[in-house]
């Protein structure tokens, strides 16, 4: 972001000070100047804003090309913090004991409460964020994705600069084979907010949400799960300016370009329903 130093060098610090071998690090200042890093860490500066897919995609090939040089990329928000010390191990272990474990989603704390956000614990059944399980999706800005995951399935969806990304990764990493963990005992202290703060985002939720629809569902499901979002939406009652924005970014979702699409496998619609989350919600 530019604008919060002090949470970017304690959170590099939450780095650095992991336990085993050292955590090579690497920072992108999308579309904004970058403060004096620590010696070692990779970095570049953005001349624009390329939203959140975009600048972590850049992350990634400051790996070599899609971070080939290591064999996980962990994904962390520059005001977010590793409380604990065993958090890389933990990792570590989780990925070498499963080689088909793909990505894993960390449990994002609030820092003084310590109280975990329904939204951030990625399954329907949410209200236990202390059970770890396997899901369909992960939290952008608490993740750890095996570098081979961007190999075979792509990275994240530049275009959608904010919003979806990662349940488009995710359906796709899954179609490819690989299993995403939601680890309760990997956290990621980081302070709790709407994000509905972001100006753009009803717009860009609807217009995504068509994108990830056009993108990776058989073309049966498409209409049941628009369908599904669009009853959900209006149930939580948005303001008028809220639907305005929505119905926006919902007809934006039909009628700009969303890149290419690859349809999942009906055998990775029917691992999604048995992992809980069919893709019609």
């Amino acid at each position: 972001m530019g604008n919060r130093p002090a949470e970017l060098n304690a959170l590099i610090d939450s780095v650095l000070n992991q336990e085993g071998p050292a955590v090579e690090l690497a920072v992108v200042g999308n579309g904004a100047p970058l403060p004096p890093l620590p010696a070692g860490v990779r970095s570049v500066e953005l001349p624009e804003n390329l939203g959140i897919p975009g600048g972590r995609n850049v992350g990634i090939d400051l790996f070599g090309k899609d971070g080939e040089d290591v064999d996980a990329v962990l994904f962390l928000d520059d005001d977010g913090l590793l409380p604990r010390l065993d958090s890389a191990r933990l990792l570590r272990e989780a990925f070498t004991a499963d080689p088909q474990l793909g990505i894993v989603s960390f449990r994002i704390a609030d820092p003084d409460t310590g109280v975990t956000a329904r939204r951030h614990v990625p399954r329907l059944r949410a209200s236990d964020p202390m059970h770890s399980s396997r899901v369909t999706t992960f939290l952008g800005g608490a993740s750890a994705v095996r570098s081979r995951v961007f190999t075979q399935a792509g990275q994240l969806p530049g275009e959608f600069f904010y919003a979806h990304e990662e349940t488009d990764l995710a359906w796709r990493a899954l179609d490819a084979g690989w299993s995403i963990d939601y680890r309760a005992d990997v956290v990621l202290h980081h302070p709790t907010t709407s994000p509905a703060r972001h100006a753009s985002y009803f717009h860009n939720v609807a217009r995504n949400r068509v994108w990830l629809a056009r993108r990776n569902l058989p073309a049966p499901l498409v209409p049941l799960y628009l369908g599904t979002w669009l009853l959900l939406t209006l149930a939580r009652r948005p303001s008028g300016a809220a639907i305005k924005a929505w119905t926006g970014g919902f007809r934006a979702g039909w009628s700009e370009p969303c890149g290419p699409r690859r349809p999942m496998k009906w055998r990775t619609v029917w691992r999604l329903t048995r992992l809980g989350r069919p893709p019609i919600i």
